[in-house]
């Protein structure tokens, strides 16, 4: 039983664009004539390379091109359209008065996708052009649904990440926190201690003096063994000195009583709403903090912090979570400075000194805050800029960096408190990280 495929079945794109390349006339008009009929837009020419022109201007759907032309023949126009990445695409059907098999094979080598045998038979080319028009179109469908299915993936990695970022910091400062605030309670109760009975202590021992001072009025010639023990001990150089002593430890005491209260500060949770907050005192506590790596070493003197605060307004935040960008850029501008510092004397380093420059101001408008953070440090590349706040993307050597911080750090400031984050730097020059908040 013979089947005559019925071709008004065959689905066919709306506004199907055909270019027929044929060099006679007459089957030009032919198959122009049968495409139009069936509601195809056809355009026509008579050699490979107006054709190959014109595709420039204007995308076909399907091209029908004929093997034996002059100039250059059916072959190397398809080779050509195959070479461009815009025409790579476009099924070409090639038409020919020969049918052997080496044209062919070499054909469909080239990249054709079907052959049509001149003289035409009119169903059997209106089938096989919307057989490779259907195709055509199934493929565009399937790459749409793939760039939308991709996008939506990159989406959802995009959203995980972000929850990562979200969950490495909800932990991080949740286990920093108590840590912090433990240690500062452990510290706060002998420190109260210690600095409440120093007073009494003082007082005790002035008590003392004066009655030392009194036995000496009424007694100014005391037994010899008496005489013996005050040159023994120097009884005026520890008379003198003992207030000294004292006021050194209330210093101490006090300073101690100063990092707890840093602590306390910076590791403040936050709550579920923003609140009212003096920026310039998370910066201070975390710079007490890392108070221990601006110290001067035997291989370099202080790292000098230079503090230009202006006066604005306190500011709505999750103070907790800023402290954390705090802490994650003023470490790594220690790190840069450090790194700075590689193969410099001691002296070449007093010499050019290092240096973190915090400065807080109001902008012009007076809707934002700008916090900027600068080193005079080693520097980064515009290749490292262009990365520097991607997930996991760190410069420092395994085990001692998680390309993490930088990424939360961008995250507090943009999607928790509505700034900006952005960096300057170049390489031997130093970086500058720039912090803007709303008020």
């Amino acid at each position: 039983m013979n089947y005559k495929p019925d071709i008004k079945m065959l689905y066919v794109p709306e506004d199907s664009l055909i270019l027929v390349v044929d060099d006679t006339t007459t089957n030009l008009k032919i198959v122009f004539e049968i495409l139009t009929n069936v509601g195809f837009e056809v355009i026509t020419e008579n050699d490979g390379e107006r054709a190959l022109k014109k595709v420039e201007s204007r995308l076909p759907d399907l091209i029908l091109l004929d093997v034996m032309m002059p100039g250059i023949d059916g072959f190397e126009t398809c080779k050509r359209l195959k070479q461009n990445l815009a025409t790579c695409d476009i099924p070409v059907i090639f038409m020919t008065a020969h049918s052997d098999m080496d044209s062919k094979v070499k054909g469909l080598n080239i990249g054709a996708v079907d052959y049509i045998t001149k003289p035409f038979n009119q169903e059997e080319l209106l089938a096989r052009i919307k057989t490779h028009l259907q195709l055509r179109n199934l493929t565009k469908t399937l790459e749409k649904r793939v760039t939308e299915r991709t996008a939506a993936l990159s989406r959802a990695l995009k959203d995980l990440q972000e929850s990562q970022l979200q969950l490495v910091q909800t932990e991080k400062m949740s286990a920093l926190g108590q840590l912090v605030a433990g240690v500062a309670h452990e510290i706060n109760n002998p420190v109260g201690f210690i600095h409440g009975n120093l007073g009494h202590a003082s007082v005790y021992f002035q008590d003392m003096i004066n009655l030392i001072d009194l036995y000496q009025q009424h007694y100014p010639n005391p037994v010899p063994e008496i005489q013996e023990e005050i040159v023994a001990i120097d009884l005026k150089y520890m008379l003198s000195d003992l207030p000294n002593l004292i006021s050194s430890m209330k210093e101490g005491v006090q300073r101690i009583r100063n990092i707890s209260i840093s602590l306390r500060t910076f590791s403040r949770a936050d709550s579920d709403r923003k609140v009212s907050c003096n920026i310039h005192d998370g910066i201070d506590s975390t710079i007490m903090i890392l108070k221990h790596r601006l110290k001067a070493s035997e291989d370099r003197p202080d790292i000098q912090v230079i503090r230009d605060y202006e006066d604005f307004p306190e500011l709505e935040c999750f103070i907790g979570q800023l402290n954390q960008v705090f802490m994650n850029l003023l470490a790594n501008a220690i790190d840069a400075l450090e790194d700075s510092n590689v193969g410099r004397t001691y002296i070449e380093i007093e010499a050019n000194p290092n240096q973190v420059l915090i400065q807080t101001t109001l902008t012009e408008n007076k809707n934002h805050i700008s916090i900027r953070i600068k080193d005079n440090g080693v520097g980064m590349s515009a290749d490292v800029q262009q990365k520097i706040f991607d997930h996991l993307f760190t410069t420092k050597p395994v085990g001692q960096g998680t390309g993490l911080g930088l990424s939360i750090a961008r995250q507090i400031v943009v999607e928790k408190h509505g700034g900006t984050l952005e960096v300057n730097s170049a390489l031997g020059q130093g970086s500058e990280f720039i912090i803007k908040l709303p008020i």
